[in-house]
């Protein structure tokens, strides 16, 4: 008996069409933006129309193929994604460039990249003709069997085959965090974003999605949901990548943060701060379980309890996560727990065919449809 329902949100509860966008948004602001590679400073803008936006994230994930690709590897965060695709068409770009500028490549990629890096990567590249190319990226990594994490290694292989540089600096650090900055500029907006990073805006004018969430049923058939497992019995808790900011904000204006114990909602923001304690760097979003254990211990237990905890644990058919994507299930095989696939996530009833491969408990068609199993 199901006495523990843990939810993602982005493809459960509320739509990632937006992120999407931001997503797509970010990585052409760093290609074009002055502020960046500048490629085409003339063409940025902090204001696009959905016209626009849906043009440029048509080419930069090419149909969203580009997406689909990296979340069948199990990359779940969109930080992630930003990063690999702009670390992608970087060295795509370098490439066009290598026999006169070796020496300058290797000086580049031999340490991390920051903002001046890529202003002088940018100046020289102004001077020759290069052009972008994002359907390179899913014939390119499917020549790779890397999943999750191992994807970011696999851009330093990209380096020393296309480039001839032995590099390892392309992991999560200080390019990484550009990429995010720049992708909550355009999530949040000017308003929220000093909040939402810490840092003031590199990039003003952007108005940001936050106020435009979409739930993906009713959000009065969601929130009577919630009643109903609230009422019994059933402890209901979160496990999302989204940010604190970017969960209980639309939370609250939803009026469903009322059902939950916010002991129990983790966000990218617990993971981060575990992460920060590690003594040697790796990463804890999902697919890792700390997310959804996290979520079923609460954030009262310590971040060294959370990752001591025995897997799978016991009573493990008593917790049912809720998911939209393979990161969700190999956390929830992890965690040695039951596992709901929802087919409202970017692949949509396409991603059943996944979910059957990788044996989900359940597949349903809606998150209202976990009532008909409990």
């Amino acid at each position: 008996m199901i006495n523990t329902v843990l939810f993602d949100v982005d493809g459960v509860l509320l739509s990632e069409e937006h992120y999407f966008d931001a997503s797509a948004l970010t990585v052409w602001e760093m290609l074009i933006s002055s502020n960046y590679l500048a490629l085409a400073p003339e063409q940025f803008k902090t204001e696009y129309t959905e016209a626009e936006i849906n043009h440029i994230r048509g080419n930069v994930f090419q149909n969203d193929q580009v997406l689909k690709f990296m979340k069948s590897r199990g990359l779940n965060a969109n930080w992630d994604m930003i990063y690999l695709s702009f670390g992608h068409q970087l060295i795509h770009l370098l490439s066009q460039i290598k026999e006169d500028e070796a020496a300058n490549i290797t000086q580049w990629l031999t340490k991390p990249i920051n903002y001046e890096t890529l202003r002088d990567i940018g100046t020289v590249l102004s001077q020759y003709q290069v052009e972008l190319n994002f359907s390179l990226f899913v014939d390119e990594f499917s020549q790779s069997d890397a999943t999750k994490q191992e994807l970011f290694e696999y851009l330093n292989t990209l380096s020393r085959e296309k480039l001839g540089v032995e590099t390892s600096i392309f992991q999560k650090g200080e390019l990484w965090s550009i990429c995010e900055h720049v992708s909550q500029e355009w999530y949040v907006g000017d308003e929220n974003v000093l909040a939402s990073t810490g840092r003031p805006s590199v990039q003003t004018g952007k108005k940001g999605f936050l106020a435009n969430e979409t739930t993906l049923a009713p959000a009065q058939e969601i929130a009577a949901l919630f009643q109903h497992l609230s009422s019994s019995g059933i402890t209901i808790g979160i496990g999302t990548g989204r940010p604190d900011l970017e969960t209980i904000q639309p939370f609250k204006h939803l009026n469903w943060l009322k059902y939950f114990d916010e002991n129990r909602i983790i966000t990218a923001d617990e993971v981060s701060m575990a992460e920060q304690e590690l003594t040697e760097p790796k990463s804890l979003s999902k697919p890792h379980p700390f997310t959804y254990i996290m979520g079923l211990k609460g954030k009262e237990t310590s971040v060294l309890d959370c990752l001591n905890a025995h897997l799978p644990i016991q009573n493990g058919e008593e917790v049912l996560v809720v998911g939209d994507s393979l990161a969700d299930l190999l956390a929830a095989r992890q965690l040695g727990c039951q596992f709901a696939a929802v087919l409202t996530g970017l692949s949509g009833k396409d991603a059943r065919q996944d979910f059957e491969k990788h044996e989900a408990d359940y597949i349903l068609d809606s998150v209202l449809d976990i009532t008909t199993i409990l």
